[in-house]
């Protein structure tokens, strides 16, 4: 890891994405300490104000170290997507600060690399008939309405982006697929870029996960929880953050302590799980960067 901070280039920004608990925050404070920079955030649910701890956003601490944007500046009740997400990012790529931009949300990077395709909003009787389909029917109800080429560029795996495309599809008639083949070009073009993606063994990063979230419970994760139970609501953006339900479910005394943490664990891996399969067939153009 050593040699691939000292050849990076003071003047490319950096990209750093890799799984969960896999270390890209302290690798992107360490480029950063090295040859400067603005370390920006491109995780979906570190943007949101109301959970800090639980989402692993870096610490005041480590803050204090490098200047960080684009954490915990959105409402826990706001919807946050991938397009404001690059409206809020445009801005700092017109200075002459290099950036370090980090996380774990692949789609972000896609966006970014890329580009993204202007898609009308989802009329909400879409969004509603989607999420009863969803619980009525599972997520199988919901892929088999799909057309092939959107099937075979998403997550099929993850219930967020399945009823994302058939928003899409039920809103305007056209596959998701078949709008991102229209999309304009990208706001940075990954050859001018130094892109990282942090590959590791499995038994080590579910090793890791489950250590993460005991020393997130010690930080206080149980104290966030408490705080943010006045205001809960399941259907939040940010009631998304792996553990946020179950230190909830603990607090209105549905399931032990123990019980909690070992589910958020299992979620926090599988998750991990997806992201690593979803990095593997994505972000084979960037270099790989095996851990430990």
């Amino acid at each position: 890891m050593k040699h691939i901070i000292r050849d990076i280039s003071a003047e490319l920004p950096v990209l750093i994405a890799g799984p969960t608990a896999s270390g890209k925050s302290a690798l992107a404070l360490e480029i950063a300490a090295a040859s400067g920079g603005v370390i920006v955030n491109a995780d979906a649910l570190q943007v949101y104000a109301n959970w800090s701890i639980l989402t692993a956003r870096p610490s005041p601490s480590e803050q204090a170290q490098a200047e960080h944007a684009l954490y915990g500046h959105v409402p826990g009740d706001a919807q946050y997507s991938v397009g404001l997400w690059l409206r809020d990012l445009t801005p700092f790529l017109g200075t002459d600060k290099r950036l370090i931009i980090v996380g774990g949300t692949g789609l972000n990077f896609s966006a970014l690399t890329r580009g993204l395709a202007e898609i009308p909003p989802t009329a909400p009787k879409h969004r509603a008939a989607g999420e009863a389909l969803l619980q009525d029917h599972g997520l199988g109800a919901m892929l088999a309405e799909l057309d092939a080429e959107t099937k075979a560029q998403i997550d099929t795996h993850n219930p967020a982006r399945v009823a994302r495309a058939w928003e899409v599809l039920q809103s305007t008639g056209r596959g998701l697929a078949s709008w991102q083949a229209d999309t304009a070009p990208p706001l940075l073009a990954l050859e001018n870029t130094r892109a990282l993606v942090l590959n590791s063994d499995r038994d080590w990063l579910r090793e890791r996960i489950a250590r993460r979230f005991e020393q997130m419970l010690g930080a206080g994760a149980l104290e966030e929880a408490r705080a943010n139970l006045p205001n809960w609501d399941p259907g939040a953006p940010s009631s998304k953050a792996i553990g946020a339900r179950d230190l909830i479910a603990h607090l209105k005394g549905g399931i032990s302590l123990d019980q909690a943490a070992s589910q958020a664990i299992i979620a926090s891996q599988q998750y991990a799980k997806r992201q690593r399969s979803w990095f593997r067939s994505q972000m084979q153009d960037w270099q790989q960067v095996e851990l430990p």
